[in-house]
């Protein structure tokens, strides 16, 4: 894969952290700490795990150790925590992270304490940082 095509797939990635950060900051309704509209974090928690899963698809392509979706499958969490164990302990811990807040308790379960989710993006944003080319800005925070 070359040079290009990784600074395709992150620039398509951090559209969908962008995406997701502008939903909770516009429809989340944050007020003591809590986000008031549990739809909307729900969504923006599953578009911000959409991202994190191509992050981290370029990282793993990146290492040499791309996930092989086999035909007629999907790919499971488990085949990227295996092939990141492989090649970065520290970034499957981040993986490990942002899955649990954002695609269980943020997407399935409707959490909506402010801060638990706001660790969900930075453990995501750590994967972004392993693919993003030198001189790119990373995305916005979540406030």
């Amino acid at each position: 894969m070359n040079t290009e095509l990784y600074l395709e797939l992150y620039l398509e990635a951090m559209r969908y952290m962008d995406n997701a950060i502008k939903m909770l900051s516009e429809k989340g309704k944050k007020k003591d700490g809590r986000y008031h509209d549990i739809k909307y974090v729900r969504a923006a928690c599953g578009i911000a795990y959409s991202g994190l899963l191509l992050a981290t698809e370029c990282y793993l392509e990146m290492k040499g150790k791309p996930v092989v979706k086999k035909k007629g499958s999907r790919l499971s969490v488990e085949q990227y925590k295996e092939n990141l164990a492989k090649v970065d302990r520290k970034a499957l811990d981040y993986f490990i992270d942002a899955y649990n807040i954002l695609h269980l308790n943020g997407y399935y379960d409707g959490i909506n304490n402010a801060v638990t989710i706001k660790l969900g993006f930075d453990s995501a944003m750590e994967i972004f940082k392993r693919i993003a080319p030198r001189d790119i800005n990373h995305s916005k925070e979540l406030n």
